[in-house]
């Protein structure tokens, strides 16, 4: 069985160690490593408490048979495109629960026109794993922040806008927060 537990933990921005203690029972870094891996069994018991750990519905954790994969042909990086040593696929992106989405009207920051960006819903209980990214604040009367998330003290997040010149603003702990997992640019 083909798992997707690193893509959905890493989307979440937690380390291997975040997700092995918020098991239940907790369990180590080590162990959520070979599950990822398949290195290890996964069983429906695994599956389900780091489901429960990653806040997510079991089935985003499968590669299903009816979703399609995409073959990668080449990597990339600073010294050129180069060819695979081990097949590699890339997995149709999944939908969470709750998960909401941003349109880019104009370009902002790394943004630009026309770009989506999928939003992970977390609550504060996960808002700390959400340091340092990008989020999308619900406000009273339907209005939204976007920024940057740079901390969180005494209920209160911190936020920078995107805007070059933008000073910080403060937000009593909303309900949730949308943190940008994925961007979606057509070029």
């Amino acid at each position: 069985m083909i798992n997707r537990i690193r893509d959905v933990r890493k989307n979440r921005g937690f380390t291997l160690d975040e997700v092995a203690r918020r098991c239940e029972p907790p369990t180590t870094a080590q162990t959520i490593g070979r599950l990822e891996t398949g290195t290890r069994t996964l069983s429906l018991d695994w599956l389900n408490r780091i489901a429960d750990a990653l806040g997510v519905d079991s089935t985003a954790l499968l590669a299903l048979p009816d979703q399609d994969n995409i073959p990668v042909a080449a990597t990339l990086d600073h010294k050129g495109a180069h060819a695979l040593t081990r097949t590699e696929t890339i997995h149709q992106p999944t939908v969470e629960a709750g998960m909401v989405a941003l349109r880019i009207k104009s370009s902002t920051g790394d943004y630009r026109a026309g770009d989506d960006l999928w939003l992970s819903r977390r609550t504060p209980d996960d808002y700390a794993s959400a340091l340092n990214r990008d989020v999308l604040v619900p406000r009273p009367g339907g209005r939204f922040l976007f920024g940057r998330l740079i901390g969180r003290e005494d209920g209160k997040l911190q936020i920078l806008p995107l805007a070059a010149g933008a000073r910080q603003q403060i937000v009593s702990d909303p309900a949730w927060i949308g943190v940008a997992v994925r961007l979606v640019r057509s070029l």
